[in-house]
């Protein structure tokens, strides 16, 4: 090995992660507790190092160069390297004890978590793990729960939030459902269609109408809480749904509408609280789950 072409300093590296990733200088300097010109020079420093320019600097946003987009998967590379010792560390050097309360949606929690679950009891079996199956956003500020996974960016300030792993969601209807309806051969028929959807389906639809999709509340007759009680609808031929395509796994006889002509990603954000990001067995909880949760985007459905 070349050790003298490793000449960078980590502290820089992870300045460029955090910012690539929390989107601006100022929210990646709240993340790593640093201030905002330190964080600037580390990301100067690294650019001067590498010789190459990483971020365009405007007044009101930072974005990643193509050399920096290049950079950023070897360096998320580098970081879930980090962790995993931090893990090993953590895990083996002292019993690390207590109980930590995880939310995530029953799908999520049933088909993404359970691999990552087993990991965290392997390296610390003196954890208590309280596995909260909810569709329903808990309210981490008031500690209903100590870690959250999600699908929208959280926007309150005490929150530490991490983007981890994306899914795409489709369209979804049952082959009874389409013989019975005639399936839409454009976007714009779905007006005319049911839909099953969630109690939040109101705040959905300026970006559902900005992809294309005619909706509004008179196309949900059915509304629930609970994402399995969807996916058990539409088996019933009740209306079409626009679900993450986990469902593929629970109701494989459900099929994709117009999959040419729509599909939006979804994120996956997890979320704790900054007090708690602290706690050793928090954070050792919530970088098992991170590196866990960072394989989603490269998952396959069969």
């Amino acid at each position: 090995m070349n050790w003298q072409s490793i000449n960078f300093d980590w502290n820089q590296v992870r300045a460029f992660l955090a910012t690539a990733e929390e989107g601006s200088l100022s929210a990646a300097a709240r993340a790593l507790g640093l201030t905002q010109p330190t964080l600037s020079r580390q990301i100067s420093a690294l650019e001067a190092t590498l010789q190459v320019t990483l971020f365009e600097r405007g007044r009101r946003s930072t974005r990643l160069t193509d050399t920096g987009q290049d950079l950023l998967d070897h360096v998320r590379a580098m970081s879930d390297a980090a962790q995993r010792i931090s893990l090993i560390a953590s895990g083996q050097s002292e019993s690390v004890r207590g109980k930590v309360s995880i939310t995530a949606t029953n799908i999520f929690l049933t088909h993404h978590l359970p691999t990552t679950i087993k990991h965290i009891r392997d390296i610390a079996p003196d954890i208590q793990l309280d596995l909260i199956a909810s569709d329903d956003v808990l309210d981490l500020t008031k500690r209903e729960a100590d870690i959250a996974i999600r699908h929208a960016r959280p926007t309150q300030d005490e929150l530490v939030a991490r983007l981890v792993g994306e899914v795409k969601a489709y369209l979804y209807a049952s082959p009874d459902y389409l013989r019975r309806k005639r399936a839409p051969s454009s976007l714009a028929e779905l007006a005319r269609y049911d839909f099953i959807g969630t109690y939040e389906m109101h705040r959905m639809f300026p970006v559902l109408n900005e992809l294309g999709l005619p909706l509004s509340m008179e196309n949900f007759p059915l509304r629930t809480a609970s994402g399995t009680a969807v996916i058990e609808l539409a088996r019933q031929a009740l209306g079409m749904t626009i679900f993450t395509e986990d469902i593929e796994h629970f109701a494989p006889d459900l099929e994709r509408v117009l999959e040419g002509e729509f599909h939006v990603p979804v994120p996956i954000w997890l979320v704790t609280h900054r007090e708690l990001h602290t706690s050793k067995r928090i954070r050792l909880v919530y970088d098992a789950l991170a590196e866990g949760l960072s394989a989603i985007k490269n998952e396959r459905l069969p």
